[in-house]
């Protein structure tokens, strides 16, 4: 599992004093940045191998300003050609947003998702965490 903490801007507040629920998308995608370059270590976007293909959110309770939040990024499932990804938002040690996306291997030349190479897949299982734990 990788985890982030972020301390959230006055910017990024709602007019009810809730972290916009607009946020977490541009949240939960930098959290999956230790995760990408698992993907390609050098981040280089002239080899860029993945894409999003599905992007869901359950908010739970509300978010606030300044006070920490924890981001925790895993994986769910690795498919042929897709990676399942589990990120949660947590604030004062309440779940506070569960999120899950589908991020497709993707071979930008030929137009076509394609297998996930065993060595990567090795790497990822040991982000691997059932859903609820």
């Amino acid at each position: 599992m990788f985890s982030l903490t972020i301390i959230p801007r006055f910017g990024e507040t709602d007019v009810l004093g809730h972290i916009n629920n607009t946020t977490l998308p541009c949240w939960f995608e930098r959290a999956r940045n230790p995760l990408y370059k698992i993907f390609n270590p050098a981040m280089n976007l002239k080899k860029w191998n993945l894409i999003m293909a599905r992007m869901e959110f359950d908010f739970l309770a509300e978010l606030f300003l300044d006070k920490e939040v924890e981001i925790k990024t895993y994986i769910i499932k690795i498919g042929n050609s897709s990676i399942h990804i589990g990120q949660e938002a947590w604030q004062e040690g309440r779940l506070k947003v569960k999120g899950r996306n589908v991020g497709v291997y993707y071979d930008f030349a030929a137009k076509k998702s394609v297998r996930v190479p065993d060595d990567l897949r090795e790497k990822l299982k040991e982000h691997i965490i059932s859903e609820g734990k």
